[in-house]
């Protein structure tokens, strides 16, 4: 390939000063900014806030490790295992490299770019061209035609002169959206760690409960073999032993229920924490343990900061900001150099000598004018996707507020159930004693006193439904606070910082 093809004339770097002048006096003549909708507001800080009715016994965030709070030391295995071996994170975690090679690749293309090149071109030359004296075989006058090696080696260097921001505003985008993901991350691994949890505990009830419909079965079956007895002796009739027995039959029912919930809850455990047929580890009975999650005094924009999928939203939002920024800058001229600095020549015995040196400065305009209303629907479509993002962005706030204050305001009406079932069972309790003693002294049967335990394990199976709603109505909260997340390590653009959204 002849050079002329690839290279300007040489170029005396005066000549780009007046380029530079020129663009600066052709810019009103560019494309016509016509389709820039207004944007769209977002919900201010201080409108996030609970009603000031909803307040629990605690106060307070959880902690980053926020399960380490109910001391369960097969808990914490269970959720450390499952965010090791997550595909979901892996996947995340892919994308945050993904998007952070992105932002890498959107800052290469604004900085000097330079290349080494040689290249050699073996070319006929026409008669009829406009090289066509070389087509002679004139050696005196340096001709050797037709057939001429042309050699070629140098570096070629290239720059885009950002003036009006357009690469800046990519890149800002390209950070955005890697912020975006470094939060989708967080969230996945809040998801992850509270599924956990919500298994785990759903186990260690179903685990309770076993053991409270093994009681009652014992005091049935008791009942039965008692009523069983008299029937038999004539006593009494027999509709009271099958009364016993048709409870019996319940609550063998509700223990194989019971076990199969356990077998059921152990499989998806085992599919959340990613282990095999034999892999997941003996999951032992512990107690349950009491709700510990607790609102903040004062919620406003702190849900903001502790919400992932909301940090996630608001970077998205800011990223699409900047894209419309670079939408806008693609209505002005840009502007581009390139030089060449090397060596050139028709022949090869030649190409190191100085003669051979060759220079090349080659600015570039591009000055869009007429483009058939490309650009204003490339804005209109950029303005339009971001004011979308903004109002999911404002609907998911109002979701956020929503599901704490549910979640803050059911758990404080379970606190208070919680404690007249508990006043139920000492009742029940006292009851039960009562009984015994009076068995004990000989002032009513075994029968009466075995069948007072079954009111008492009755409202103690209340009771433990309270807490295992309690305790899942307190995950629900601790994942609609944003569990232990804070919005930090961020990527940012040069050394300032790009917390707040911006408004074009």
């Amino acid at each position: 390939m002849n050079k002329k093809h690839v290279f300007a004339k040489v170029c005396r770097v005066g000549v780009l000063s007046g380029v530079l002048g020129g663009v600066l006096s052709l810019t009103p003549g560019c494309a016509l900014m016509r389709n820039d909708a207004p944007v769209h507001a977002q919900i201010p800080p201080e409108r996030i806030r609970l009603a000031s009715d909803i307040h629990l016994a605690r106060d307070g965030w959880p902690d980053a490790q926020w399960w380490t709070r109910y001391d369960d030391p097969q808990l914490d295995a269970l959720i450390e295992r499952a965010l090791k071996g997550s595909p979901t994170l892996a996947a995340a975690q892919l994308r945050v490299a993904q998007s952070g090679s992105q932002v890498d690749l959107l800052r290469a293309g604004s900085n000097l770019q330079v290349s080494a090149l040689g290249f050699l071109n073996e070319q006929h030359v026409s008669s009829n061209g406009f090289l066509g004296p070389y087509a002679l075989n004139a050696p005196k006058l340096g001709f050797s035609g037709p057939w001429y090696t042309e050699g070629t080696v140098g570096l070629f260097a290239g720059l885009n002169v950002d003036i009006w921001g357009r690469q800046r505003s990519l890149v800002e985008a390209a950070i955005g959206a890697r912020n975006a993901r470094v939060a989708e991350e967080a969230a996945v691994e809040l998801a992850i760690s509270t599924e956990v949890a919500q298994l785990y505990f759903s186990m260690q009830a179903s685990y309770r409960l076993l053991d409270l419909l093994r009681q009652t079965r014992e005091v049935l079956a008791y009942a039965v073999q008692a009523h069983e007895g008299k029937a038999a002796t004539g006593l009494e009739a027999r509709v009271p032993m099958h009364g016993a027995r048709g409870q019996l039959l319940g609550v063998d029912r509700q223990i194989a229920a019971a076990q199969g919930q356990i077998t059921q809850t152990r499989e998806m455990l085992r599919a959340v924490v990613g282990g095999g047929a034999d892999s997941l580890p003996e999951i032992r009975p512990v107690a349950l343990p009491q709700a510990a999650a607790g609102l903040p005094a004062v919620l406003s924009y702190q849900l903001l900061a502790r919400r992932p999928d909301l940090q996630a939203m608001r970077w998205y939002v800011q990223s699409s900001l900047s894209e419309v920024q670079a939408a806008k800058a693609a209505f002005y001229p840009s502007i581009d150099i390139k030089a060449f600095f090397g060596l050139d020549t028709i022949q090869l015995s030649k190409l190191f000598r100085a003669a051979s040196t060759q220079f090349n400065l080659i600015p570039g305009l591009y000055l869009p004018i007429f483009d058939g209303g490309r650009l204003n629907a490339n804005l209109g479509g950029a303005r339009a996707a971001s004011n979308i993002l903004i109002e999911q962005y404002n609907q998911a706030v109002l979701d956020a507020v929503r599901d704490v204050a549910v979640s803050g305001s059911r758990l404080q009406t379970l606190d208070e159930e919680r404690g007249l079932q508990a006043d139920k069972v000492e009742a029940a309790r006292f009851a039960q004693e009562a009984a015994d003693a009076a068995y004990r002294r000989g002032l009513a049967s075994r029968l009466s006193a075995e069948e007072a335990r079954l009111p008492l394990l009755a409202e103690q199976t209340a009771l433990l439904l309270l807490d295992g709603e309690r305790l899942g109505q307190d995950l629900i909260l601790t994942r609609a606070l944003g569990g232990g997340y804070e919005a930090q390590d961020v990527a940012q653009l040069d050394d300032g910082a790009r917390d707040a959204p911006k408004t074009p």
